[in-house]
């Protein structure tokens, strides 16, 4: 499964996350930087990306609307994208189950 990473994010991740998670993209590399969530979030259910962010309205409209796209919420605050980055190396397995899971739409990730 592949991310669409939200523009609060480095646009140099996707590439550090091409092994686990081949074709990621970055909002920027798809042509919706400083899009409204709802166009990110059509773009994403729409060319089968999950969403990886760190923005209170992807959790709450995957609560309210369910999947696709699923939704990756890092709470992690402000912090370099190395730590993001080991973050998400650190809970590959469980990123993976949750991408695989045919009920869950949201998986929190905390430091």
């Amino acid at each position: 499964m592949k991310f669409l990473l939200d523009e609060n994010f480095s646009d140099r991740i996707p590439e550090r996350l091409e092994d686990l998670f081949p074709g990621s993209q970055h909002v920027k590399q798809c042509d919706h930087l400083h899009q409204p969530d709802q166009k990110v979030w059509q773009f994403a259910r729409e060319n089968d990306f999950s969403i990886l962010t760190k923005d209170w309205d992807f959790h709450q409209m995957s609560l309210v609307r369910g999947f696709p796209p699923k939704v990756v919420f890092l709470k992690i605050g402000n912090c370099p994208t190395d730590e993001i980055v080991s973050v998400l190396l650190a809970n590959a397995g469980e990123i993976s189950a949750f991408l695989s899971d045919e009920v869950a739409s949201l998986l929190i990730l905390e430091k």
